[in-house]
């Protein structure tokens, strides 16, 4: 007489993530190095650099034409040729260097364009 046993599991296997209770939003560890992108800095207070757009060839709606634009200081920027300002959407990108011309502007109106920005 053959005697049929009651299985205990339905013939699945735990996953492995299962075990470990991890959530999703955890880091991966896998090895992998992410090398991070240094942040944008403002310089120092006194010594903003400013820049006048030459070019928007690519950006029209982003860039205008002849207007003063402030530089955030990037080091991954300069060392890539582009240069990092705050276009016409209110945040911050990167644009070739070449679209740009840098300006020297007398004290007087650098100390104006602090009080206003």
């Amino acid at each position: 007489m053959v005697r049929f046993a009651t299985r205990n599991f339905i013939g699945t296997k735990r996953m492995g993530s299962e075990r470990k209770k991890s959530s999703s939003r955890s880091r991966s560890t896998s090895g992998k190095t992410h090398v991070a992108r240094p942040s944008p800095k403002r310089a120092p207070r006194g010594e903003r650099r400013y820049v006048i757009c030459i070019r928007n060839d690519d950006y029209p709606a982003s860039l205008e034409l002849r207007k003063l634009y402030v530089v955030l200081e990037d080091e991954f920027a300069a060392e890539h040729r582009m240069i990092r300002v705050i276009d016409e959407s209110g945040e911050d990108y990167l644009y070739p260097d070449s679209y740009f011309l840098p300006v020297d502007l007398p004290a007087a109106i650098e100390r104006t364009l602090r009080k206003i920005a």
